[in-house]
C-alpha cells in the first residue's frame, strides 16, 4: 500500500514538474452513443491542449441527478459538470454553488447562442450555464408499422385516439413509456397542459402561480384519463426505465413513444432509419402550437480547484467545431447557432420548433426541483390509480403552498 502511494506521489510531482494541468468532468452522458462522443471530445481538446490532462468520471443519468448536490457543496468538487439549462440550473446558482462563466464568450453570449438561450443560461443577468445541444419532443413510431397498418400521421385528438384503437385491434400496444424514473410522465403531463391551457398557463403553473386545484388542471388529467383508461399505455409501465421501455417500439410490439430526439442514441442500428415522429396531436385548435425543447450542458462549481483549466475547456466545448462534431455524431441540434442541422432527421425537428407558437423547457427543469419531485411523483401516480386524481391534486396543492409560500 505505502508503495503504492509513493507512485501516486511521484506522478502527482512529475505531472506538476512537468505544467500538466488536471482537470475533471463528473458527466450523466452514460449511454454508449454519448459517452462515446463525448470521449472523443476529449481526446480533441487534449490533442489541441497536451498540457492538459481530462479525467471524466461518468454515472448513470438518474445516479448524477442525486450526487450532483453533494459535489457542488463539496470542498473538493469537480471542475466541469454537465447539467440541464433554466430552472434546475438557476437553483443551484442561486445557492452561490455555481461559478459564473460568462468571460469565456470572448465575444459575448449572443455573439454564437440564440437570444432566446440567455434566460435559460443565466441568473441574475450573469451566465453560468454553457449550452451544448437542444433537442425536440415528439411522438416517435416506426415508418413500417404505420405503414403496414394503413395508419395515417394524426393530427388531432380525435385522429390520434382513431390510431390508439387501431394499434389495439392488431394486439398492438399503442403507446409505451417507462416510468421508473418519474420524468416521463412530466413529458406527458407538458404536452396536454400546452395543448389544453396554452404555454402562458404552463410556465405560470411551473412558476407555483397557477393551483394544481384549478380548473385547467383537471382539465388536462380528464385528457390523459382516457389514455390510461382505455388502456393505451403499456402494463406495468413503472417497471421500466425510459431505454427498457423504447425496447418495445424497436421491436414493434408498441406503436408510439412520446420521447425526445435523444431516443435515436438507444436505437438499433436496424431501426434508426425507420424511426420518426410527428408532432404531439392538436386538442384545442383555438390555442398555438407549443413544444419542449430541453437544453443540455455544462456548468463549473463554485469551489472547482481548476478553474482557468475548467474555462478553457468550456470555451473548446463551445466552439463551432466541438458543437458541430457533437450534433453530427448523435443528430441533435447544437447549441451554437452556426451549426446547420445535421441530417434530414434533424432539420425537420428543427423546423417543427421554427414552426411551433412557443417553447418551455420541460417541467422538471422550468419548476423547483422540490415541487417537480413532487409532480412526477403526482403523475405517475395518478398513472398507476387515476381514481386517486383529486386527492393526487390536492396533495401537490399542498406541496405548491409550502414551496412557493
Amino acid at each position: 500500500m505505502k508503495r503504492v502511494l509513493l507512485v501516486i506521489l511521484f506522478v502527482s510531482v512529475a505531472l506538476v514538474g512537468l505544467g500538466i494541468q488536471q482537470l475533471v468532468v463528473n458527466s450523466y452522458m452514460s449511454d454508449p452513443e454519448p459517452k462515446r462522443v463525448f470521449e472523443e471530445l476529449v481526446q480533441q481538446f487534449e490533442s489541441m491542449y497536451p498540457d492538459f490532462e481530462v479525467t471524466v468520471n461518468t454515472f448513470a443519468h438518474e445516479d448524477f441527478k442525486v450526487l450532483l448536490r453533494t459535489w457542488l457543496t463539496s470542498s473538493n468538487p469537480p471542475d466541469v459538470v454537465t447539467w440541464f439549462a433554466g430552472e434546475r440550473m438557476r437553483y443551484f446558482a442561486s445557492k452561490d454553488l455555481l461559478e459564473p462563466i460568462g468571460d469565456i464568450f470572448e465575444n459575448g453570449f449572443e455573439a454564437d447562442f440564440p437570444k432566446a438561450f440567455v434566460s435559460a443560461s443565466s441568473y441574475e443577468d450573469r451566465i453560468y450555464f454553457l449550452p451544448q445541444s437542444w433537442y425536440w419532443w415528439g411522438v416517435y413510431y416506426r415508418k413500417s408499422v404505420f405503414e403496414e397498418l394503413g395508419i395515417t400521421v394524426p393530427l388531432t385528438w380525435k385522429q390520434f385516439l382513431d390510431v390508439c384503437e387501431t394499434l389495439k385491434a392488431n394486439d398492438m400496444i399503442p403507446i409505451t413509456i417507462g416510468t421508473k424514473y418519474l420524468w416521463t410522465a412530466a413529458g406527458v403531463f407538458d404536452y396536454l397542459n400546452m395543448r389544453v391551457n396554452g404555454i402562458d398557463y404552463a410556465l405560470k403553473l411551473t412558476n407555483g402561480e397557477i393551483p394544481y386545484t384549478d380548473d385547467g388542471m383537471k382539465a388536462v388529467f380528464e385528457y390523459w384519463k382516457q389514455l390510461v383508461e382505455n388502456g393505451y399505455f403499456i402494463e406495468d409501465a413503472t417497471s421500466y426505465t425510459w431505454q427498457e421501455a423504447a425496447t418495445y417500439l424497436f421491436t414493434g410490439e408498441a406503436g408510439m413513444y412520446l420521447m425526445g430526439q435523444f431516443i435515436k442514441d438507444v436505437a438499433p442500428p436496424d431501426v434508426k432509419d425507420d424511426l420518426d415522429f410527428f408532432r404531439f396531436p392538436i386538442i384545442d385548435g383555438n390555442l398555438g402550437l407549443y413544444e419542449d425543447t430541453p437544453i443540455d450542458g455544462f456548468m463549473m462549481p463554485a469551489n472547482a480547484k481548476n478553474k482557468e483549466a475548467g474555462k478553457t475547456f468550456l470555451k473548446f466545448i463551445a466552439s463551432k467545431e466541438a458543437q458541430e462534431y457533437f450534433a453530427t455524431e448523435l443528430g441533435r441540434l447544437a447549441a451554437n447557432k452556426h451549426v446547420p442541422a445535421p441530417d434530414d432527421h434533424a432539420k425537420k425537428g428543427l423546423e417543427m420548433i421554427l414552426s411551433s407558437d412557443g417553447v418551455m423547457q420541460f417541467y422538471d427543469r422550468d419548476t423547483d426541483p422540490e415541487m417537480a419531485n413532487a409532480g412526477m411523483n403526482g403523475f405517475v401516480e395518478f398513472m398507476t390509480f387515476p381514481s386517486r386524481l383529486d386527492t393526487i391534486l390536492k396533495n401537490l396543492e399542498a406541496e405548491r403552498n409550502r414551496i412557493y409560500k
